[in-house]
């Protein structure tokens, strides 16, 4: 099996209606993006990746990544990532706190965790930010930790739920370039949901079009 993301004759259906059918293959460092109205499936696709479903929900098919099959996996066992429209920062927890938590547990003792996310820091341009509130970022520097923190957890394969749209148009090509350039150097799949057609463009990669 080739390594990225595959999702193989994958069908969701609620009451009797499918929902959604589909099968795809995004390798290493691409990106597919997904598009569709408002009630396609677009949310419920990502919810059955990330295997939190709700119930009612009717799945049948594979998800596999990097050939492993993935689909009876509880969320945390099932390394991928997801970015959201709202960064999701945790408000009491420092900026450094923030991305401590998406750091391995393998990475032991202070001093190693600390100097991982000044690294961390210096690699999305804000050094010396540890110690900072998120609540005192701008919207770009709130969704550059973001996208560390989920890249410190060192994911398989990434999702994206339409996690530039809130940004205004200069801001939204500047992380989104940045987004993409970082899921490529790190090799990783990527399934980007969106409603804008820049972002399908700027992606570079095929496109599904859902219908309700």
């Amino acid at each position: 099996m080739d390594d990225g993301l595959t999702l193989e004759k994958l069908e969701i259906a609620k009451d009797g209606r499918r929902m959604i059918c589909l099968t795809a293959h995004v390798p290493p460092g691409q990106v597919l993006s997904v598009m569709g109205p408002s009630g396609a499936g677009k949310s419920t696709l990502l919810s059955a990746l990330i295997g939190t479903l709700a119930p009612g929900f009717d799945l049948t098919g594979r998800v596999l990544l990097n050939g492993r099959d993935i689909t009876a996996l509880p969320p945390e066992r099932r390394q991928i990532g997801i970015l959201f429209q709202d960064e999701l920062l945790f408000p009491h927890l420092s900026v450094g706190g923030n991305l401590g938590f998406g750091l391995p547990a393998g990475i032991r003792g202070r001093a190693a965790r600390s100097a991982r996310i000044e690294t961390a820091l210096a690699d999305i341009g804000m050094p010396g930010y540890a110690a900072r509130d998120p609540q005192t970022l701008s919207g770009g520097q709130k969704a550059r930790v973001a996208l560390m923190r989920v890249l410190l957890s060192h994911p398989r394969a990434l999702l994206l739920d339409e996690p530039f749209s809130r940004l205004d148009a200069g801001l939204r090509a500047q992380i989104r370039d940045l987004v993409f350039a970082r899921a490529r150097a790190a090799g990783l799949p990527v399934l980007l949901v969106t409603h804008d057609e820049d972002d399908a463009r700027a992606a570079g990669g095929p496109v599904i079009r859902l219908r309700r």
